[in-house]
């Protein structure tokens, strides 16, 4: 017949070996030595040193950037910040309508997420899928991935007044008159 020890917790640790498993404890008075963590802190240097952050060119980038930005803070009460990694604009800090993102995930792209209208994403996608996208994470959402490189400004601003219009409220929809140009 099994008796369990008189110490309890013992008994459930003998009883259960998966809990021991893992990282070993510090003993007492057993210090993690300054060699160790020196070691660690250069192979994380290493690390960083050798890390690509982005496939394209910072001058291409940044010249994205600067049209996106350009097109998107000139519509009423929006705003910029970073959001998952990269620039992404807002309509009063709050709702998000395009997102700027380089080499998203090692996807390859330098592009824009930015909402869409209804069926707008599906007939996009399906009519030019080299330019067009998908995205993850907002795409079952009907936002609309736009590969940059190669996109002229008149379409690039567009798509954006396209994303402010559907995500924006009346309110500020009702200060922006899409009839005066803008």
């Amino acid at each position: 017949m099994f008796a369990p020890p008189i110490c309890r917790r013992s008994w459930r640790n003998n009883a259960f070996p998966f809990r021991q498993l893992g990282r070993r404890r510090r003993q007492p008075g057993e210090h993690r030595s300054e060699r160790k963590r020196a070691i660690k802190h250069s192979a994380m240097r290493e690390q960083l040193h050798n890390c690509v952050v982005g496939r394209f060119p910072p001058q291409e980038v940044a010249e994205a950037l600067a049209k996106v930005r350009a097109v998107c803070l000139a519509f009423p009460e929006t705003s910029e910040r970073l959001s998952h990694g990269g620039p992404a604009f807002f309509i009063r800090n709050k709702k998000c309508f395009v997102m700027f993102l380089d080499n998203h995930h090692d996807d390859g792209r330098l592009a824009i997420w930015c909402a869409a209208p209804d069926g707008v994403q599906a007939d996009v996608v399906e009519t030019d899928p080299e330019r067009f996208f998908r995205p993850p994470y907002v795409g079952h959402l009907g936002w609309l991935g736009v590969q940059l490189p190669g996109i002229e400004d008149e379409e690039l601003s567009a798509i954006c007044r396209e994303a402010f219009a559907t995500v924006a409220p009346p309110s500020v929809l009702r200060m922006w008159r899409p009839e005066s140009g803008e």
